[in-house]
């Protein structure tokens, strides 16, 4: 088996894109999923190697983790064929997911005793992103070892933002996910609106990506996956509870009043009591009023 340089442990998505790029780019990477599917695509590839996170440590890899959250890397740092018991030297881990920071700083801290760097890449850009290989990784942690693992995160990411110690990019991303989401539910707001009046949603869409409204809802989700009727923005209403649910937990923790975020959790409360927590979130838009209408 070749020695991998990286490893990427969850393939959905996110992951599948992720290990692609690193893949296409000639970097041998160990690959995992809990679905032998996700793996499938990868047996046959050239620079990838199936193997689980125990055995990318024991590689001394640095490893990528697409998982839903913390409680899903912990499941493979930890027992006697985990990360932390079987690293190399060099072994380093980031979490890509979208997690509490206090939780992060705590499972760095565990990482740290193993001698491992245990570092935060929070990621922004969606699933078209880690197909691109143009993700936004928001970086917390050791900041000599985001430097020696930079040439890897490169190759799935456009922009890279080193925002200081461990638990900065987890903060970071559910701030940036407060405002991306409220956003969405504003446009989706006024779409109503503009249709109640008689304007085409279209119409409205243009309008604001050629004034001060645009944002990347109006620019992209919209065009892309509403107007378009594809309904596939590839993100579960379910994440979108998640995450703003851990947004409006941080602000608690830090004396914030996030009102806004709590009226967007409310909404997406309603939409999940509605049995929508596994749609895509662009059916957001058509269920709005009915929605709305349960608050």
């Amino acid at each position: 088996m070749t020695k991998a340089q990286a490893g990427v442990v969850g393939l959905g998505n996110m992951g599948g894109g992720v290990a692609r790029n690193l893949v296409k780019a000639g970097i041998q990477t160990g690959v995992w999923d809990v679905s032998d599917d996700a793996m499938a695509p990868f047996r046959d590839s050239e620079n990838a190697s199936l193997m689980t996170p125990g055995e990318m440590a024991a590689h001394g890899a640095t490893i990528l983790y697409v998982v839903p959250a913390t409680p899903e890397i912990e499941a493979t740092l930890n027992g006697q064929d985990g990360v932390l018991a079987k690293s190399a030297p060099g072994t380093v881990v980031f979490d890509l997911t979208t997690s509490f920071p206090d939780d992060t700083r705590r499972v760095a801290a565990e990482a740290a005793e193993a001698g491992v760097d245990y570092l935060d890449a929070a990621m922004s850009g969606g699933a078209t992103g880690a197909d691109a290989g143009t993700l936004t990784l928001m970086i917390g942690g050791d900041k000599a070892a985001f430097e020696k693992s930079k040439p890897i995160l490169e190759a799935v990411a456009g922009n890279i933002y080193y925002l200081g110690d461990s638990g900065a990019g987890h903060a970071m991303k559910l701030i940036h996910n407060m405002v991306v989401h409220t956003i969405f539910l504003t446009n989706c707001e006024a779409g109503r609106m503009a249709e109640g009046a008689g304007i085409a949603l279209a119409d409205m869409v243009e309008v604001f990506n050629n004034s001060n409204a645009r944002s990347y809802s109006s620019e992209f989700r919209f065009p892309k996956h509403i107007l378009s009727e594809k309904w596939d923005a590839r993100s579960r209403v379910y994440n979108l509870n998640k995450d703003l649910g851990m947004a409006v937990r941080f602000a608690e923790s830090m004396d914030i009043d996030a009102r806004y975020a709590k009226e967007t959790l409310n909404f997406l409360g309603h939409a999940i009591d509605r049995g929508m927590a596994e749609k895509d979130y662009s059916l957001l838009y058509p269920e709005f009023d009915a929605i709305r209408g349960e608050e």
